[in-house]
């Protein structure tokens, strides 16, 4: 990695920017902190791509055009969302699931890009919009203090990190993103019909991946993945990946409106022609899920629905429910002790046990403060001798940040998420249905990161916490406006009596 003393100089400059978003309320400190974490960004892309790339960007034809194109897309997108500031979460919706693949550096990476274009221009416009005298709502307290405490310790980790490359890839593509997408998310208005645009939204797209990934299943062709493609050659089945590289990150984008249909289902009445639609779009998206054999993916989808479900019904059917799964848990335990028949647990997990054992030898290297942003494969591969960390990754998030942050980060991941649970039960009293929606969005991404990873690498997690957290401003707004009035009100008996 090229300039590590810039890329440490961003990480600090990012901490800080993340801290200035997140905790402060006035809006100077919001409009500096948002530019700190656009400079961190850049300068930590600049000591990844190296100088001499980065010189034929600016002076070749072809790059002056792209640079100058995608300023202009930024710009020309900050106009809308500046007079329609409610429709940002839906734009950032749209653009998050697309990745497209670009040399970065010496390798090949698959990019946000359409989310990065969208996400500056939503940032551009809360910027003019505060410039102008708005007062949007700031993240409250009790998730920007866990939030930020996450961030900042993340970012510093990046100093001791075992992997710089791997650590700025972590912090510039992901972490300083999406962290200032969760603070524009946060100050952006909530207008009522932005319930029914995000799930048309979601379901929009996960019909279009569904119904390219059924079309793959039949006519055998695959994009951006010539290794599933090898490995489906020695296969009775076939795996799809639809527009993406992965097929669990196919199955995610197909789980999530699935359940989010389900607490439709569940939480509101709606009419039989409804009720028949919904859950149509529901078994095309299963259909279209079937064919990822993604088991990250079918696991995240049992769980969550079990868990809507369990919410969304009454007592006799909750008895029921549990009864069920646990029917399901111990019929699915006895054909799994058929079927190992004395072979290895590697075997058996297709080497998950493998890569948490070698995830538990990154983290005694360094058991507090951990190995750092981004450094597990290259300490796993340290620790067991190994010379190639890329199939060292431990695809399990709660792993992942123990072994990469140690007991500190993982202390600080856990009052993270205890905090957002708080928060989606504080909200459930006011909007009872969003907050459904959204404790259903963020249980399959978690269930999913302990079986493939990409919790906090995936813009939904960050757009999720960040409507939970404009959710709970405007309900705890709406109790301090209730408490304030009731004063008033007692009196007037009162002064009648007299």
């Amino acid at each position: 990695m090229e300039h590590t003393t810039l890329a440490q100089l961003a990480a600090l400059v990012g901490a800080l920017g993340a801290v200035l978003v997140l905790i402060p309320r006035g809006r100077f400190f919001v409009i500096v902190g948002l530019v700190m974490l656009g400079a961190a960004t850049c300068a930590l892309a600049v000591s990844l791509v190296g100088v001499d790339d980065l010189e034929l960007l600016v002076e070749e034809p072809l790059g002056l055009v792209a640079v100058g194109a995608g300023a202009l897309a930024i710009c020309v997108g900050a106009l809308p969302l500046v007079r329609h500031p409610g429709a940002t979460p839906v734009v950032l919706l749209l653009a998050a699931p697309f990745r497209v693949p670009v040399e970065l550096g010496d390798e090949e990476a698959f990019l946000l890009l359409p989310l990065y274009v969208v996400l500056a221009a939503a940032v551009l416009a809360l910027a003019v919009r505060m410039l102008r005298g708005e007062h949007p709502p700031a993240v409250p307290f009790a998730l920007a203090l866990p939030l930020a405490a996450f961030v900042t310790f993340a970012s510093i980790s990046f100093f001791w990190t075992w992997d710089e490359r791997a650590g700025g890839i972590a912090l510039a593509f992901f972490v300083f993103p999406f962290v200032a997408g969760l603070g524009v998310v946060v100050r952006s208005p909530l207008t009522p019909w932005l319930p029914r645009a995000l799930v048309a939204t979601l379901v929009g797209l996960g019909s279009l991946f569904a119904a390219i990934g059924i079309w793959q299943a039949q006519s055998r062709t695959l994009f951006f993945s010539p290794s599933l493609e090898v490995a489906n050659a020695y296969t009775t089945f076939f795996r799809v990946t639809s527009l993406f590289k992965d097929p669990s990150l196919y199955g995610r984008y197909l789980v999530l409106p699935i359940v989010v249909l389900l607490v439709v289902l569940l939480a509101r009445r709606t009419r039989p022609v409804v009720w028949i639609s919904l859950a149509a779009v529901v078994a095309f998206l299963f259909f279209g899920l079937f064919f990822s054999y993604s088991q990250s993916s079918f696991v995240a989808l049992f769980v969550t629905v079990a868990a809507v479900a369990f919410v969304a019904g009454d007592r006799r059917f909750r008895v029921v429910l549990v009864a069920c799964a646990v029917a399901a848990t111990l019929a699915a335990g006895a054909v799994a002790a058929t079927s190992i028949d004395g072979r290895s647990a590697r075997d058996v997990t297709s080497g998950r046990s493998r890569l948490v054992d070698i995830t538990y030898e990154a983290f005694r290297l360094r058991p507090i403060a951990g190995v750092g942003v981004g450094g597990q494969p290259a300490a796993s591969a340290e620790a067991t001798g190994r010379r190639s960390a890329r199939r060292n990754a431990s695809h399990t998030t709660p792993l992942t940040v123990l072994s990469e942050l140690g007991v500190v980060g993982f202390a600080l991941y856990a009052w993270m998420l205890g905090a957002v649970g708080w928060a989606l039960v504080r909200i459930a009293r006011v909007e009872r249905t969003f907050a459904l929606g959204l404790a259903a969005v963020l249980s399959v991404l978690f269930v999913h990161s302990l079986l493939y990873a990409g919790f906090f690498e995936d813009p939904l997690t960050w757009g999720a916490i960040g409507l939970a957290a404009a959710l709970l401003a405007r309900a705890s707004g709406t109790e301090e406006a209730t408490v304030v009035a009731r004063p008033a009100e007692r009196p007037a008996p009162g002064v009648l009596a007299h």
